[in-house]
């Protein structure tokens, strides 16, 4: 099972295009910067994943989210080197 739960900020205004299909679906791209709970030296750290959704939710994402704004996100996580590889 591939399932992940983040909590965040975004760090920009998410980026929305329609691709060029049948039915121009749309995509949003976004990043999280995601506080770690465990901290070296007492010094906070943060993670800043990438994310990409399509569909309904990536029209979500247009009208609702902007930079700075705390969300959840549920999903799988995905390298994008395996994939290029043509692993899932």
């Amino acid at each position: 099972m591939n399932k992940t739960i983040l909590m965040g900020r975004l760090t920009k205004d998410p980026e929305v295009k329609y691709l060029q299909d049948e039915n121009s679906t749309a995509m949003a791209r976004y990043t999280l910067a995601v506080d770690r709970r465990y901290r070296k030296d007492g010094k906070a750290e943060t993670d800043f994943i990438s994310c990409v959704t399509f569909g309904k939710n990536a029209e979500f994402v247009e009208k609702y989210l902007q930079k700075g704004l705390k969300i959840l996100v549920s999903g799988r996580i995905r390298d994008r080197k395996l994939c290029e590889s043509g692993g899932e």
